[in-house]
C-alpha cells in the first residue's frame, strides 16, 4: 500500500464525514427544508449501497477468502464476515438511546420554540445526537476507507453514498443546537465536528489493522463492511427517506442509484 493510495482513501473518508457540515448549513440557510429533495436523496445512496455491497464488495471478499480457504471455507467466510458486520452496525445502533436517534427525521421548521425548558431540552437533544453520530460514524468511515484503499474506482461511489447519507445527521445536530442557542455558528461547528469520527474511525482502524493488511484481512473486512453498508440502508436511509418524502421518490431516487452505481463499475471494466 503506497502513500498516495492511503492519502487518497483518507481524502474520501474526510469528504463523507464532513458532510455532516452540508446538512448543517441546508439547515441553517434556508427557511424551509427540502423534504423531497431529502428524500430522494436518501433513497439514491442507499441504492448505490445495496447495488456495490452485493454485486461488488461481496463478490470481491468472496475471491479474496476462497483464494485463501479453498470453496467451502472462503464461502462460510465470507457469510460470516457479512454478518459480522451487521452485528457490529446493530450492536451500536441498540447502544444509542432512542430519544438521540441521528437519523431521528428533523426539519426546520418543527423546532421553533421560545421558552428556556423547551431550549434546554433542544440543546440536551443535539449535543446527545451529535455524541450519537460520532460514535455511529466511526465503522462507516473503516468502512469507507478500506474500500477507497482496496480499489479507488469503488471508493468514489462509497464516499458520495455515505456523505448523502450523512447530511440528514447534520441537519439532526444543527437544529436543535440553533434554536437553543439562537448561534449559527455553535450550531454549524457541533455538526461540522460530529463527522469527524468518520476519517478518526479510519485512521484509527488502518493503525490497528495495518500490520496485518493482506488478502485475506482485506477480504473478511470486505464482506464485513457489504454487512454494515447493506443494514446501514435498510435500516437507516430507507425509513428516514419515507419519513422525508413520498413512497415513489424514495423508490425512484433507490433505483436510480442502483442504475448510477451498475453504470459507473461497467465503465471501469
Amino acid at each position: 500500500m503506497d502513500i498516495p493510495s492511503i492519502v487518497f482513501a483518507f481524502s474520501l473518508t474526510l469528504f463523507a464525514g464532513l458532510s455532516t457540515g452540508i446538512g448543517s448549513a441546508l439547515a441553517l440557510l434556508t427557511k424551509r427544508t427540502s423534504t423531497k429533495f431529502l428524500s430522494a436523496a436518501l433513497g439514491f445512496s442507499a441504492g448505490v449501497m445495496i447495488y456495490v455491497s452485493f454485486v461488488e464488495i461481496l463478490m470481491k471478499a468472496k475471491d479474496a477468502l476462497i483464494s485463501a480457504f479453498g470453496e467451502r471455507g472462503g464461502n462460510w467466510a465470507t457469510v460470516g464476515g457479512f454478518f459480522f458486520g451487521i452485528l457490529i452496525i446493530a450492536l451500536i445502533d441498540n447502544l444509542i438511546p432512542s430519544t438521540s436517534n441521528p437519523h431521528e427525521v428533523h426539519t426546520v421548521e418543527e423546532m421553533d420554540g421560545t421558552s428556556e425548558e423547551h431550549k434546554s431540552n433542544l440543546m440536551r437533544m443535539g449535543m446527545f445526537t451529535a455524541l450519537a453520530i460520532a460514535i455511529h460514524n466511526f465503522p462507516e468511515g473503516l468502512a469507507t476507507f478500506t474500500a477507497a484503499l482496496s480499489d479507488p474506482h469503488l471508493g468514489i461511489p462509497i464516499a458520495v453514498a455515505i456523505a448523502i447519507h450523512n447530511i440528514p445527521e447534520g441537519i439532526a445536530v444543527a437544529v436543535p443546537v440553533f434554536y437553543a442557542t439562537g448561534s449559527r455558528k455553535k450550531a454549524f461547528k457541533l455538526s461540522f465536528l460530529s463527522g469527524l469520527s468518520e476519517p478518526l474511525g479510519a485512521l484509527v482502524g488502518y493503525v490497528l489493522l495495518y500490520r496485518f493488511m493482506n488478502d485475506t484481512v482485506f477480504g473478511f473486512i470486505f464482506a464485513a463492511v457489504a454487512g454494515i453498508m447493506v443494514y446501514i440502508s435498510v435500516d437507516e436511509l430507507l425509513p428516514s427517506a419515507e419519513e422525508y418524502g413520498e413512497h415513489h421518490i424514495t423508490i425512484y431516487g433507490l433505483i436510480a442509484g442502483m442504475a448510477v452505481m451498475a453504470l459507473s463499475l461497467l465503465l471501469f471494466i
